[in-house]
């Protein structure tokens, strides 16, 4: 019942490092993945490596901000696999001027990427909602796993607008979950993952010294997460498998923390 096999995935975000991972692991497991990549250049290098793990991947590059290609594409995915059995949203990203740093006062933050990293984060997640819920709405079924963060769980300093729009997408996953199980039924699930610190190329400069050892946010960090360990980015793939699959079908509106306990302890 944790299969995926055979299920249609669309990924947003796939040729970054967390939707890589996960588009990576669901073909693994024999899912036919379409990978929704940003730049046209990435697509075929994505497809290929996708092909070598199993399923019948392809791949499209799409900015998830335009719905009206967005649903050109959706259009496209239901005449090549005639369904889509699960969306997962994990385009997006920080925005450094929407970051209020220590030396700084949050009129320093600039408003202009304030806008951007919310569209980013926050619209990047309901905009293709808003076009594969249709999908879905019409066959009866379908999942979708959003992409939420620690920061939606408590306010952490210097990620003003991050966190501001994560928390945007926990709550719009909950209110989602209920739209469409009220609505169209019991069998359309919305669910999130909210990820615990991991590093990568984003954060790896707020995290790590040039010489690899903590800075002083790592080592906050670390004092309030019990396992006293960053994350590697492939343990959310089993989560994310879960909250798709059929062993979730009674599952829907969860914001599930893979954080090595951060979310859970106080630190004292």
């Amino acid at each position: 019942m944790y299969s995926v096999a055979g299920k249609v995935a669309v990924i947003t975000g796939a040729a970054g490092v967390l939707g890589g991972s996960l588009a990576r692991h669901f073909a693994s497991q024999g899912a036919d993945v379409v990978a929704l990549v940003h730049r046209p250049e990435q697509a075929g290098p994505v497809a290929e490596e996708l092909k070598a793990l199993g399923g019948k991947p392809s791949a499209y590059a799409c900015n998830v901000m335009d719905t009206g290609a967005v649903s050109e594409i959706a259009d496209e995915i239901v005449k090549a696999y005639g369904k889509v059995d699960i969306l997962i949203n994990v385009a997006g990203g920080n925005v450094a001027g929407a970051n209020v740093m220590p030396d700084q006062n949050f009129w320093d933050m600039k408003l202009e990427d304030w806008d951007k990293v919310l569209d980013l984060n926050l619209n990047g997640t309901v905009y293709p909602c808003h076009v594969f819920t249709k999908i879905f709405a019409a066959q009866g079924y379908g999942c979708i796993l959003n992409i939420s963060s620690m920061a939606a769980y408590d306010a952490l300093s210097r990620v003003a607008g991050y966190g501001a729009a994560k928390e945007g997408v926990s709550n719009f996953t909950r209110w989602l979950a209920a739209e469409m199980a009220v609505k169209y039924g019991e069998k359309i699930r919305v669910n999130a993952l909210a990820p615990g610190f991991f590093i990568g190329k984003q954060n790896r400069a707020a995290l790590l010294n040039p010489d690899g050892s903590l800075t002083d946010r790592s080592v906050k960090v670390l004092n309030k997460t019990p396992m006293k360990r960053f994350g590697d980015i492939t343990e959310l793939n089993g989560a994310a498998q879960f909250l798709c699959s059929d062993a979730a079908s009674f599952v829907t509106g969860v914001i599930l923390p893979v954080d090595g306990g951060f979310s859970s302890f106080s630190g004292i």
